[in-house]
Parts: structure tokens; sequence; C-alpha cells
């Protein structure tokens, strides 16, 4: 690949998936902070207060960590032996330190002058120890927890990785909780699991996560089967799911369907006018809703960035912008004769956009759906009682809430209705550890809460209902059984009389 030759470091040896190409989506992680880029040349990044461009990341593999040089670049960061213990000096214990501020003999002048001088993060880190009068007094412990602290606070060292699941969830949970309606990770996984997501089924998915379950559920089924996702509004916020970066492959099973024609679908009454009625502001809403939801990503990293980049940078961002806006080669399309193509492209799309939406009708009319995800911010039980009618018996379901109350409306609703089993509300309880030598312990800090499960199977409840006949044959073979060993207790006195 272009730009892997300028590189001083190995070249990967890994081709195919492994490596990042030219506008891949990737994840940048410093320590347990993630954020989610496209990799595109020229494109200024800012990441934790570093500013920075991706060119040299491209034809590396994934996992690979950089160090941010000198006028933004990436360079690969090259593992180095790290002292032994038996060269180290440390102190038995701490009892004799004092953190009185005089202990580092550095003032933050001099400190700043490094940086400016050029000189690279690990060598002031460097400085900072020999310069410490308390440091080797300190046990091997505190050493440890010091460096480390400084590093995070001097070195600028990022890794790319390829995004997931776990890593886009813990992503969001970290970052803009709201987003994903507080949902943890971890019981994100609980969902997958109790739902059976697996190749080959054919699911229903109504979320308002951003698009983080419907990714989720994509990831796991590997591109085999179908997903119908309802979504309220004028068009499905998918963000979250072009982060992961599926190809084109996956997206042959997607289908999406309004949820305000849900009953209508129900009752019969659904046709494919309905569809071609929608007001037409809605179509230029579909022509955009790639670069809908690239704006949202594009917004959210703008206003990170305003928060971490330094305000020098902003002017120079406004006049890109500015000149961007004033060029004439971008008024071109609307200005000259790509008017026509334009309008063109737009009904083509919304002919596609009604295509699919007819063929998530007939896949919902089927009524044979391998089991339903919901997890949105509107209350669980109208959704789900309506849902479940497209859901085949015997198959899996489950509900997210954020709180347990509406899940346990949801539940006294579906023992009212019937033709549901196994019903199960349930809560993840999540703590993390430090699992280091000597030292491994649960963390002080931990979540207070990642939102509640209701699970279940569907049933088919219309035989019970109509044939009393089975229930009565039930009950009587069950008093027979009962009946049975009370009369050979009865035997037993008679014989012995």
């Amino acid at each position: 690949m272009d730009g892997s030759g300028e590189q001083p470091g190995p070249q990967p040896l890994h081709p195919g998936g492994h490596c990042i190409h030219d506008g891949d989506f990737v994840v940048l992680k410093r320590e347990d902070v993630f954020k989610a880029v496209q990799v595109q040349r020229r494109k200024k990044v800012t990441f934790e207060k570093q500013w920075f461009y991706l060119d040299n990341v491209i034809g590396h593999s994934y996992g690979t960590t950089f160090e941010v040089t000198s006028g933004g670049s990436l360079q690969p960061k090259k593992k180095k032996e790290e002292p032994t213990s038996e060269t180290k000096e440390a102190g038995t214990d701490n009892r004799n330190i004092v953190d009185d501020g005089k202990s580092q003999k550095l003032t933050q002048d001099d400190i700043k002058a490094l940086k400016d001088k050029g000189i690279k993060g690990e060598e002031i880190v460097q400085q900072l120890i020999e310069n410490s009068t308390t440091f080797r007094d300190k046990t091997e412990f505190a050493q440890d927890k010091y460096i480390k602290k400084k590093k995070k606070k001097y070195e600028a060292i990022i890794t790319v990785v390829k995004p997931s699941t776990r890593i886009l969830s813990i992503m969001y949970y970290a970052r803009e909780p709201g987003k994903i309606n507080h949902m943890r990770y971890d019981t994100l996984a609980q969902m997958l699991t109790l739902g059976n997501i697996r190749a080959g089924n054919k699911m229903i998915v109504m979320e308002t996560c951003a698009g983080l379950v419907l990714g989720a559920m994509m990831e796991r089924m590997g591109g085999f089967g179908s997903i119908i996702q309802l979504y309220p509004g004028g068009e499905p916020v998918r963000a979250a799911t072009a982060c992961f970066g599926f190809p084109k492959s996956f997206l042959s099973g997607l289908y999406e369907f309004p949820l305000n024609k849900v009953d209508s679908l129900l009752n019969g009454t659904f046709s494919a006018e309905m569809l071609s009625s929608e007001p037409k502001d809605s179509a230029s809403v579909e022509e955009s809703n790639g670069t809908l939801e690239e704006k949202q990503t594009s917004e959210q990293e703008n206003e990170d960035s305003m928060a971490e980049a330094p305000e020098s940078n902003h002017p120079e961002e406004q006049e890109t912008m500015e000149a961007i806006s004033q060029d004439p080669e971008h008024k071109e399309p609307k200005e000259r004769g790509g008017k026509k193509d334009y309008i063109q492209e737009k009904q083509r799309r919304q002919e596609e956009q009604r295509k699919k939406r007819l063929e998530a009708a007939a896949l919902l009319s089927e009524r044979n759906a391998d089991g339903l995800i919901v997890a949105s911010r509107f209350h669980p039980t109208p959704l789900l009682l309506s849902l479940l009618n497209f859901v085949a018996p015997s198959r899996p379901f489950v509900v997210y809430c954020q709180y347990k109350e509406p899940l346990l409306e949801c539940y006294t609703k579906l023992r009212e209705r019937g033709g549901v089993i196994n019903l199960r509300l349930s809560e993840t309880w999540l703590r993390n550890y430090q699992v280091l030598p000597d030292r491994s312990h649960p963390k002080l800090l931990m979540s207070g809460g990642g939102g509640y499960l209701l699970s279940g199977f569907t049933v088919a409840m219309d035989n019970l209902k109509a044939d009393t006949s089975l229930k009565s044959n039930a009950s009587t073979l069950e008093s027979h059984k009962t009946e049975e060993p009370a009369a050979k207790k009865r035997k037993c006195p008679q014989s012995e009389s």
C-alpha cells in the first residue's frame, strides 16, 4: 500500500483483512479510552488532546502501536526490553516519603522547554525519574505506578484496533451512554446469547441505540440470514452500525420497515401504495441517509475535538471549511448539468428503498421469524405485544430497558395474554478486577447498573384455547398418577389384617 514505504519500522506481514486500508473504520485506543474514526488521507484526527494524521497507518496490521511525532505523523513504536527487577533500586516501604511537592527538581517551565525542543515523551519520563529525589525510596509497586502515571501524561502512544461489538459497546458506554440507552456491554452480550443470534436466522430488531444492537447482530450472523429492522420516525439511525465497517455483502440481508405501518400489516390493510404515499421529503432524507449518519458522527467528533483540541486549531479548520464551501467545483452539480443526474439518482434510491420495504413487509407477513430483540427508549409493552405476532412458536425474544418498572408491567401483560413461557426478568452484576502480580483485587469503582432484560420463549396458544379436552385429559392423567400410589398404600394394611 502507498504510504507504508515511508515507515522505518518493520513492514506488515498479514495481507488482506488483517491490514488497514484507506477508507476502513478503525478504533483508536489509548489506555482505556476508545474512539472510532474512518481512515482518510490528510484528514486531521483529534484524540485525547492530540491531533495527528492517519496516513502512515495504512498498510500496517491491526493492533499496531504508533507514537505521535512532530507534525502530527504516526510512527510505529518499537518494543524495548524493560529492565529486570534485579537492576531496579527500590525501598522496602513508603512510610518515610512525604508528598510536599519538593521531590521533583524539574519545574513546569523545564518540562515545557523539553517539549518545545521536540524531545519524545519517553525521554521526558526518564528525566523526571532521574530528577526525582524520592523515586529510589519508593517500593517497586509504587515505582511502576509512578512510571505508568507519567507515561500516560507525557507519552503520545496510540493503538489502532479493529472494530468489534465489545470495543464499540465499551466505547459508547464510556463516552456517550445516553445514545445507547445506558446499555452496558455485558448486557448486550446477554441479549445476543438469550436471543440465540446465529447465522441463518431470520431476526426482527427494534432498537434506538444508534445501531449498536443491529451491528452486534450483523457481526454475529456473519452476513448469513436476514434482519428486519423496525424504526421510528423518518429513517433508521445507524451511526454505530457504520463504525463496524461491514462489507456490502452483509447489507444484502438487512431490511427496514417503518414502525408506524406495523398495525396496518397486522390488520391486513397494508398495501404498497401506503409506502409510496409517504411525503416526498422523506425521500430526500433517504437520499442523504448515509451522509446524515456521517454528519452525526462527524458532529460528535467535532464536539470532541472542540473540547480536546487547543484553541489555535479552530481558525485553521474554519478557514478550510470556508475554502471548501467557496470552491466552485463543489457548486458544479447544482449550478451546471448535474441536476438531472442528481434527480435520477434520488429517484433510483427512492425506488430501491421502496422495494426493500416491500420485501420486509413480505418477510414480516410470513410470521415465522426466529427471534425478536427490542431495545428502545419507548415503553416496551405495546411494542412487544404487537411484534410477538410476527415470531414463530418456540422462538426466543429479549427486551431491554434501562429501568425495571416498565419490564414488570410488560411481564404482567404477557402473563395475562399467554403464548409465552420461561419468562425471566434479570439484571447483570459486573465488577472489574485488577490482575497484577501480588496485587490483584477488585477495582474501587464499579458500574451501578447496566439495564434490565426480559426474556422468554413463544408458544402456540391457539390449540390450547380451542381444545379444552386437552386440559381435561391432562387433569385426569395427573389425578390417576396421584391416586395410584394412594391405592397401594390402602391395600397394604388390608393384607396384613
